[in-house]
């Protein structure tokens, strides 16, 4: 029965380790800093206690726990040789990346319900969007994501683990775990495909029709905020792509393997948490103020 993983990690060139583990260190560090300015700013000041900037709080928070689930290990593992990981403390790290991630994706289509309220209706913003409704937003996503996970480290747990136990990537993932199944893993992949890849699909979707119905209805009268507000969903757009893309590919295609597939795991897992914040966040008037008051 095996008891840990080796995780074989990026690279083993040891001059390009070095160098990754510095871009890394620092994308680390100003995902950190970035996001607990926002909650705090957030918390502090009295003016930013609104629906809006308490899901942005959320998302900051999200952010937070989603780089610190897999980048410690990325940085451990670019220095040293040999990186292993004990079976519980994999499955541990499945299920919180997947639960966080769950959260943030179903978070993001939150996001977007506020954002068309209001857009569409804007004199009644504030009595729709109460906070028991942002509450009740916010308590969704987590339950989402956290059914989500349970639901996929749960049909895992299940499957025999006799060896061989090395992961080529630097964390632990579903893909490469039902790789190392003692048994026919095509059930555990489809169900994988379903889960992970299924809800990825749908959530992308509704986000993509989301994000144009706005536009439409932003298009429809151009002054210098709607061009500010067309240029910020642009933005957001990307960033959701930059989220959702990489990961539609990792969860929906069981069968596949490719030497780009840590590419997209580094995009989604450490390189995002840092341009959330820059992107939905930062980029805003009222927060800037806020943190210069």
């Amino acid at each position: 029965t095996v008891t840990e993983f080796v995780l074989l990690g990026l690279t083993r060139n040891h001059k390009l380790q070095y160098c990754l583990y510095a871009i890394f260190f620092l994308i680390y560090v100003i995902t950190w800093l970035m996001n607990f300015t926002i909650i705090a700013m957030v918390a502090v000041d009295q003016q930013l206690h609104t629906p809006m900037y308490f899901l942005l709080a959320n998302l900051a928070f999200l952010d937070i726990s989603d780089s610190s689930v897999n980048t410690p290990k990325l940085l451990s593992g670019l220095l040293t040789q040999r990186t292993t990981i004990s079976f519980s403390e994999c499955f541990l790290q499945m299920f919180f990346f997947h639960f966080i991630a769950g959260a943030m994706s179903f978070l993001l289509v939150g996001m977007t319900i506020d954002r068309y309220v209001a857009i569409y209706e804007p004199l009644r913003y504030l009595a729709i969007m109460n906070w028991n409704v942002c509450i009740g937003l916010v308590a969704a996503a987590w339950f989402a994501g956290f059914l989500h996970s349970v639901i996929q480290t749960g049909f895992l747990l299940q499957l025999p683990f006799c060896g061989p136990n090395v992961l080529d990537n630097f964390y632990c993932d579903v893909p490469q775990v039902i790789k190392l199944a003692c048994t026919d893993t095509r059930r555990a992949e489809l169900q994988m495909v379903f889960n992970s890849g299924g809800i990825l699909i749908t959530l992308f979707v509704i986000l993509i029709i989301s994000y144009i119905v706005i536009l439409l209805k932003i298009r429809m009268c151009i002054t210098e905020g709607k061009r500010k507000a067309l240029s910020t969903c642009g933005t957001q757009i990307t960033v959701v792509s930059l989220i959702f893309i990489p990961s539609i590919f990792t969860y929906a295609q069981p069968d596949k393997k490719h030497p780009r597939d840590k590419v997209a795991s580094i995009v989604y897992t450490v390189v995002t948490p840092m341009l959330n914040p820059m992107i939905y966040t930062l980029r805003n008037t009222e927060m800037k103020k806020a943190i210069r008051r």
